[in-house]
């Protein structure tokens, strides 16, 4: 879709809002690719297009978009007091793109004859909203509104939006000063499957890197333990994800865990998870290895039930495994376990995901979350394609999980939306009263800083009072991983600087 954009008053500046107009022709339009033409369009045939303009009229500013596609258009119209256009363009940024998006959603629902589920609502995660009404005195019922009246979002999704805010909203007054929580990423998998944009090696190709890789890793353990005890930083939730951790062997999680315990600064951690993921990386004697070294929580990760659609998503594994797997974790005497399923898989159908959903119910796990399936490049299904349901079937599905769940008495207590996202959808945790992960919700909210350890890690650090938010990026390949001593001894720096008094 060709992007224009008119500057009738030297107050605005477009190219600051391409990214705005890109996020909301993803949510309104989803196949179509954005291009900026020096040019603007000779005659209305040249479609499909979206056209902004700004112009002040009398006391307001007015954003103007019209839309031309399959030979309709449609004009959207956004207003808002003009001497906000007198404030710097930092400060009035995002007044102009609050309308901009207005604007091109008016014209693109009145176009399309429907509104996208989370209306227009892009570029925030969708609970921090509702969270900072609520602890700024509003009730919940004023926070939905919030949502439906100044973005558009439907009852439904506000009201998800506002359950998440409540987890969201416990979890800041649980934490405590000086604390963090850390993240210890494993990127190696059994296979790679269709879905998967994440940073993680095919351990069958890259086996002679695995014990090289931990042994690096135990290594930045104890640095970084050193670092948080000199700066007084305890460590309050503890995630090993990937990747798929369990593709470990046993020794390997012994030894890694076993540094963790002894290095980091963990007597005040309330929550250890480990993502074992995979049932075919799944055995007794790992899952031994991980309770004895005080691993709560766990997921076993389905993402379906269906046999067909495990096949269609590269998994070497069965439903079947999977039962097997989750049986054997509580014969070991797991009491936490999370498990994933996504809705929209390749050769999925509703039955199909209403299956998947009622069986992984049946085991009664502690957690259960429902992803949305997002084409992200990178993965086997965006460059090969696949038989993918509807983005409306893919809606059924989780319209049909949100009624389900709720009846069976799941809260959701996080939320969080991704690019590519099937129907314009979302992803939601849910979990059984009393067994939310704080881990899950300080990650998605930026509540606290989050430490990454290993491979593709992502340390966040966060100024409590402010927000501002410092990221540091471990390398993202195993083997480059392996070579970047010098590169995380500075970022160990940074953090040392950050949290300096």
């Amino acid at each position: 879709m060709k992007l224009y954009f008119y500057a009738e008053t030297a107050l605005w500046q477009p190219e600051r809002y391409h990214y705005a107009a890109e996020q909301m022709m993803l949510t309104l339009f989803p196949g179509e690719k954005p291009e900026y033409p020096d040019q603007p369009p000779h005659t209305l045939e040249e479609e499909p297009f979206a056209a902004f303009s700004l112009s002040l009229v009398g006391e307001e500013g007015v954003l103007h978009c019209l839309v031309r596609r399959e030979g309709a258009q449609a004009e959207g119209t956004s207003r808002f007091p003009a001497r906000d256009l007198s404030l710097p363009p930092e400060a009035v940024y995002h007044t102009v793109q609050h309308a901009l998006k207005l604007a091109f959603y008016q014209a693109g629902v009145s176009l399309l004859g429907q509104q996208p589920p989370w209306g227009a609502l892009t570029g925030v995660r969708p609970v921090k909203l509702p969270t900072r009404a609520m602890a700024a005195g509003a009730t919940p019922a004023q926070a939905q509104a919030q949502l439906e009246d100044e973005y558009h979002v439907s009852p439904q999704r506000a009201r998800l939006a506002v359950d998440c805010a409540k987890a969201s909203l416990a979890a800041q007054r649980a934490l405590r000063e000086r604390e963090v929580s850390l993240y210890i990423g494993i990127p190696f998998c059994p296979t790679r499957c269709a879905y998967c944009s994440f940073v993680s090696a095919d351990v069958g190709r890259t086996l002679k890197l695995v014990d090289p890789y931990v042994e690096a890793l135990e290594e930045e353990v104890d640095a970084m333990g050193r670092l948080l005890r000199e700066l007084g930083l305890s460590v309050r939730s503890f995630y090993m994800g990937g990747g798929t951790p369990t593709t470990l062997s046993a020794p390997q999680l012994e030894d890694l865990l076993e540094r963790c315990r002894r290095a980091l600064p963990l007597e005040g951690c309330t929550e250890y998870t480990v993502e074992a993921g995979r049932p075919d990386t799944i055995t007794r004697e790992k899952l031994e290895v991980l309770k004895a070294h005080g691993i709560g929580r766990i997921s076993i990760n389905p993402q379906t039930l269906e046999d067909p659609v495990l096949q269609a998503i590269g998994r070497r594994h069965t439903a079947r495994d999977i039962l097997e797997a989750y049986a054997t974790a509580r014969e070991v005497g797991f009491a936490s376990i999370n498990m994933d399923l996504i809705a929209g898989l390749p050769r999925d159908s509703f039955d199909g995901f209403r299956r998947s959903l009622e069986g992984v119910m049946a085991l009664c796990p502690e957690n259960i979350t429902v992803h949305t399936l997002a084409l992200k490049k990178g993965s086997t299904l965006m460059e090969r394609g696949g038989a993918l349901p509807s983005g409306e079937e893919t809606a059924h599905m989780l319209d049909f999980s949100r009624e389900t769940l709720s009846e069976a008495g799941y809260v959701p207590y996080y939320l969080y939306r991704q690019k590519y996202m099937s129907g314009s959808l979302e992803n939601v945790g849910w979990s059984k009263p009393g067994t939310e992960s704080l881990y899950n919700i300080v990650m998605m909210e930026e509540l606290h800083t989050v430490i990454s350890l290993g491979g593709g890690g992502v340390t966040k650090l966060i100024e409590p009072k402010s927000g501002k938010i410092l990221r540091l990026t471990n390398p993202k390949y195993p083997h480059d991983y392996l070579a970047s001593r010098e590169k995380l001894e500075q970022q160990r720096e940074e953090i040392a600087a950050f949290f300096a008094p």
